[in-house]
């Protein structure tokens, strides 16, 4: 048996694995051989067990499913071969037709499982170093996204028909987008309890967000006017704020997934004639109008709780004027 799991953790990760580490090792073993039947065809027991420990050491849901989807490529594209520093190459060289952050996001996904199996005693440190010595794909510029005019949100905030229940939840969500600069994931889980009445006047207060980063946000008054209306129509007063309207929209579920508020956000910009647009392009949306309108650098940073300031200029686009280039007046 203990040689049955020597092979098998060494075909996965190609290292040699010492007499100390052979009881975690058992106990890993153990709960993977005995695994139901997988619901990931063409991965092995091994690899579903490295997979699961990589999950479990992240929080965030996008995290997640972004590793995983990430590990699941990999051990596919492995094929049985050993992990190594010249299998992640031939592998990273594969997404070459990917985006960069794309091809970065995969390899962060391995370094955290060397990093994990390094911790659980199944990689020495030597060979971890060299697992995780392939470097990232470089991004040349700054990518602006996407992001509307203010006479554009207007637009899109006049697409939810408010006459009905589903109208003023759905003109919540891109009231909540586009004037407090939220996460699709923060919306989705947002409770009603957050919001909170400070300094006089309303808040989300102390809103976890990505890296655990807890901020406070300042609600306008049309916003806080918009979550009344659908409140009030929805009889809620307490959980999350969002819900699901069942069909005939006279009942309403318990919650919304964060790609059910990206669906609002899609087909409301179909309906002014935007495609591909989504809801982070809301959040950059208001990013981009406290700016233009004068609002300073730190506050807009921690509006959108990021950690750092130049990471607030990066996502502004701040050393790029695209209104007024400096390429519209030289005269040709």
């Amino acid at each position: 048996m203990r040689e049955n799991l020597r092979q098998i953790i060494r075909e996965t990760t190609n290292c040699e694995l010492g007499p100390e580490v052979l009881q975690v090792q058992q106990k890993a073993g153990d709960r993977a051989l005995a695994l139901p039947e997988s619901p990931f065809p063409g991965l092995t027991p091994a690899q579903l067990e490295l997979r699961q420990m990589v999950l479990d050491s992240v929080t965030s849901p996008h995290t997640r499913r972004n590793y995983s989807k990430a590990l699941d490529d990999l051990f596919r594209f492995s094929a049985g071969r050993p992990l190594s520093r010249a299998l992640l190459q031939e592998w990273k060289a594969a997404m070459d037709g990917l985006a960069p952050s794309t091809v970065n996001v995969r390899l962060s996904a391995v370094r955290k499982l060397v990093e994990e199996s390094r911790r659980n005693g199944l990689l020495s440190a030597e060979a971890a170093a060299n697992l995780t010595d392939v470097p990232n794909v470089r991004q040349q510029g700054t990518r602006l996204g996407n992001w509307l005019t203010r006479e554009q949100a207007r637009e899109l905030l006049t697409v939810p028909d408010r006459s009905t229940m589903k109208g003023k939840r759905d003109y919540a969500i891109l009231a909540l987008l586009a004037g407090c600069a939220l996460r699709r994931e923060e919306l989705a889980t947002l409770e009603i309890e957050t919001v909170q009445m400070r300094e006089g006047r309303w808040v989300l207060a102390d809103l976890e967000g990505k890296g655990r980063r807890v901020r406070t946000v300042a609600v306008p008054l049309w916003v806080k006017q918009a979550t009344n209306a659908w409140m009030t129509a929805a009889a809620i007063d307490e959980g999350r704020l969002l819900r699901s309207i069942r069909k005939g929209g006279k009942r309403i579920g318990n919650g919304l997934s964060d790609w059910a508020v990206w669906d609002v956000v899609q087909r409301s910009a179909k309906e002014i004639g935007i495609e591909r647009f989504g809801a982070h392009d809301l959040r950059r949306t208001c990013a981009k109008l406290c700016r233009k309108a004068g609002g300073d650098l730190e506050q807009i940073k921690f509006l959108l709780g990021h950690s750092s300031i130049q990471t607030t200029e990066r996502y502004l686009g701040a050393e790029q004027e695209i209104a007024v280039a400096v390429n519209d007046s030289i005269g040709l």
